[in-house]
């Protein structure tokens, strides 16, 4: 007796979870755009993280529809260890709760899906906090990467093109293999999840838009003035994912050299700023603005799934601020990091070029 064909055999599930802390202007449209993917089996968790605004009444409004989980605030990374708990499908999507997938996201998964895949990610479209498109899709792509060349960019520069966490379908398989998370890679849920990825499977791209991330003066997208304090924490941050990375990769032979974060031309920029603005508090003992410079030199020769020009603007801007008075650097760092302080044309420019989002 012959069994199914291949062709006929069940599509891949999707298990959509929804962390939220005080959106509750958000979660509602986050939780409709989950229930709306067009595709036959959509299972929905939503963890509310001990939110003290109105959000449990606007989650409690789709009890019937989906999995609902309340807890004691405990933080983003402990709200995705809840979801996955519950998560049964195949494939999982840990969507912000003030973010939106579009209904034909799962058939675009799907199209591309097969064993030994660790995620699917996808570019998002910027919109304000009323859901308006701001003009701009991220993360801009030098050519669509394939999997092979984003596990040795993530290996030589633990860099490579990846959009926000909400742009991401996890095998849950994968998932399964780093489970549940610990502050290795500090309190964001998906910081391991985007680090390990290259190492334990293939990432595969798809190179449209297919969800909206909003930005709306709350997020870390929306950075509205120069704080030292984020830039400090950002760089602690990669460096603990750096780590991290190297723990996993080691896991399947590969190995990752200890500085190869300094050859990562989306974390330098972020080293530089951190230093210039606060060098006191810097969190690397004896950097100098000199070995930042030196470092990005190195590093525009490394593959990484950057133009030649976006190479280039960051290159010349690190130059600048290296060297420039400290008023000036501080606010070529300004027009990189803040954008509402960036001149339109400049902003257009430097987001077509990929090196700012």
């Amino acid at each position: 007796m012959s069994g199914l064909p291949a062709a006929a055999a069940m599509p891949p599930g999707l298990s959509v979870v929804i962390p939220n802390y005080n959106y509750q202007e958000f979660v509602g449209q986050a939780i409709d755009s989950a229930l709306a993917i067009s595709w036959p089996r959509v299972q929905v968790i939503v963890v509310d993280d001990g939110s003290t605004d109105n959000s449990r009444a606007v989650i409690e409004a789709y009890r019937d529809r989906v999995t609902i989980v309340h807890q004691a605030n405990a933080g983003q990374l402990e709200a995705y260890n809840a979801g996955f708990r519950l998560a049964v499908h195949e494939v999982v999507i840990f969507l912000d709760s003030d973010d939106l997938l579009d209904p034909s996201v799962m058939q675009e998964i799907a199209a591309v899906w097969r064993p030994g895949i660790s995620k699917v990610q996808w570019r998002m479209r910027t919109v304000d906090a009323l859901g308006r498109p701001l003009g701009s899709v991220i993360p801009q792509y030098h050519g669509v990467p394939e999997p092979q060349e984003i596990r040795r960019w993530a290996t030589t520069t633990t860099a490579y093109p990846t959009p926000p966490g909400s742009g991401n379908a996890y095998a849950r398989e994968y998932l399964a293999q780093i489970f549940p998370l610990d502050d290795a890679c500090g309190r964001p849920g998906d910081a391991s999840c985007l680090a390990a990825a290259p190492f334990l499977g293939d990432v595969v791209t798809i190179p449209m838009a297919l969800g909206s991330y909003r930005i709306h003066g709350r997020n870390d997208g929306a950075a509205s003035r120069l704080d030292a304090q984020q830039f400090q924490l950002h760089v602690v941050r990669a460096r603990q994912r750096h780590v991290y990375a190297q723990r996993i990769a080691r896991r399947v032979g590969i190995a990752i050299e200890d500085r190869a974060i300094d050859a990562s031309l989306s974390y330098l920029p972020y080293r530089l700023a951190s230093l210039r603005l606060a060098p006191a508090a810097h969190p690397i003992d004896g950097d100098s603005a000199g070995a930042v410079l030196l470092d990005v030199l190195r590093a525009v020769s490394k593959p990484q799934g950057m133009s030649a020009k976006g190479k280039l603007v960051i290159g010349v801007w690190t130059m600048l601020v290296a060297l420039l008075p400290r008023r000036a650097g501080n606010r070529l760092i300004l027009w990189r990091f803040v954008p509402g302080a960036r001149p339109q044309a400049l902003r257009a420019t430097l987001l077509k070029l990929g090196v700012i989002r």
